[in-house]
């Protein structure tokens, strides 16, 4: 929901509005930091989940992927806070693109 509403902006759908988009954007670092203690060990076991077995397998790779999350969010936080819709844009592309690479590595569809 965050992140959709700088989306928007990005990408023309909604004027850009710098307040509005700097909110947002601490709402999204503060949240990059949280669902990451959800997948300690023993966490695999049980459950309904959408994450596929690779992030307890793969853990080295599963801790970088959120370490470029957490950085690209504090990037898109500071680009928000600029009030320069170039810099929206280029701090969302690499925020989503980071998401993605993510969820295609580590949640199943």
């Amino acid at each position: 929901q965050h992140f959709g509403r700088i989306n928007a902006m990005a990408t023309g759908r909604v004027p850009l509005d710098a307040k509005v988009a700097a909110d947002n954007a601490d709402v999204v670092a503060s949240m990059s930091k949280l669902p990451w203690a959800a997948f300690g060990p023993g966490t695999d076991k049980g459950g309904d989940t959408k994450a596929k077995s690779e992030i307890w397998t793969e853990q080295a790779k599963f801790k970088e992927a959120n370490e470029k999350l957490v950085a690209e969010t504090v990037k898109l936080a500071a680009a928000a806070k600029t009030g320069n819709l170039d810099a929206v844009k280029t701090a969302v592309t690499a925020t989503a693109g980071t998401c993605k690479a993510c969820h295609d590595a580590f949640r199943n569809k």
